[in-house]
């Protein structure tokens, strides 16, 4: 007996996804979308996906698997100091997909790109022959010649986070080792912002403006602070780091003191999607002030110093650290 058919890939389309379609993108019905910057400004594109058992559980829900895919793109927006203008997606749906699942998807993603005025503009939908895999490619803009680039920094400059470090790692810790002991001590609200830090990437865009305008060199943290940031610094470069100054959130604070080899975690284990920058010190105070106009907080947490070693963290102990494994690696 055959099964029930599915919905065709035009009707598909049609139904979830031109619904969110924004202008230029005549409603999903073509092969290709407008887009025409503000006059005065580039461009400003950024390509990242997300694959299951990567990036996400295969039973995580689809919304938040959404909000996730179109998050870390519009965290390198932000990071670049550019506003988001549109995205196109690509969804490579494995063979037991459901319509319900699709359904979820979709709400998600339109209730992230309403957020952020951030629209679809086109894109791919394929079957994938294997896992599911979600890739967006978005599109931002900023005035002519004001991207703010990765390996700019300045010996002397002090080096900023915007946030907290290390809770979208520590929530998947949970994930994976719900009875580890250090858990004992956090209650279910506390394992339950864990939890969502590592579902939710919160793109900080409301700091763009103010990235742009005092920023020496930026980047999102996606990969671990120490590793990401001496990608940042590059060749000629290092950094001292107060390990001390590293904004922790409670719950981070909480699960260090039960288990101080956390430190490791939280440093290194990336998902934070917060803005790592430099910025001279002379314009240190009004960056913060602009950035907290936002709603967030931003921390000073080192000095990029001048040679080529990986930046050194000064611990609580005395000590100072570098981390050879800094950051998450695909291969």
């Amino acid at each position: 007996m055959a099964g029930p058919s599915r919905i065709s890939e035009d009707g598909l389309i049609a139904r979830y996804f031109a619904p969110l379609a924004g202008p230029g993108a005549d409603g999903l019905r073509d092969d290709a979308a407008t887009l025409t910057p503000a006059p005065g400004h580039d461009l400003v594109l950024t390509a990242d996906a997300v694959v299951v058992g990567i990036h996400y559980f295969p039973d995580d829900p689809p919304a938040s698997i959404a909000r996730k895919a179109l998050g870390v793109n519009l965290s390198d927006i932000a990071a670049k100091g550019a506003i988001p203008r549109g995205f196109l997606l690509t969804l490579a749906l494995p063979d037991d997909w459901t319509e319900a699942w699709l359904a979820g998807f979709a709400g998600g993603l339109g209730a992230a790109a309403a957020e952020t005025g951030c629209p679809l503009l086109g894109g791919d939908t394929v079957r994938s022959g294997g896992p599911a895999l979600i890739g967006v490619t978005m599109m931002g803009e900023v005035p002519t010649g004001g991207i703010v680039r990765r390996h700019t920094a300045r010996v002397g400059d002090r080096i900023c986070v915007t946030g907290t470090i290390g809770d979208a790692a520590l929530g998947l810790r949970l994930r994976l080792e719900p009875e580890a002991p250090w858990s004992a001590g956090l209650d279910p609200a506390l394992r339950a912002f864990l939890a969502d830090r590592y579902l939710h990437p919160r793109p900080r865009l409301a700091a763009a403006p103010a990235v742009r305008r005092h920023a020496s060199a930026a980047m999102d943290v996606s990969d671990g602070l120490a590793g990401d940031l001496a990608k940042m610094l590059g060749a000629g470069r290092s950094a001292r780091i107060d390990g001390a100054a590293v904004p922790l959130s409670q719950p981070a604070r909480r699960a260090l003191a039960a288990e101080p080899g956390l430190i490791d975690t939280i440093l290194t284990g990336g998902d934070d999607y917060e803005i790592l920058c430099t910025v001279a010190p002379e314009q240190l105070d009004a960056f913060r002030a602009e950035v907290a106009e936002g709603g967030i907080p931003l921390t000073a947490i080192g000095t990029v110093t001048a040679g080529d070693g990986p930046p050194r963290f000064a611990m609580d102990d005395g000590a100072a650290r570098v981390f050879a494994a800094g950051s998450f690696s695909h291969f």
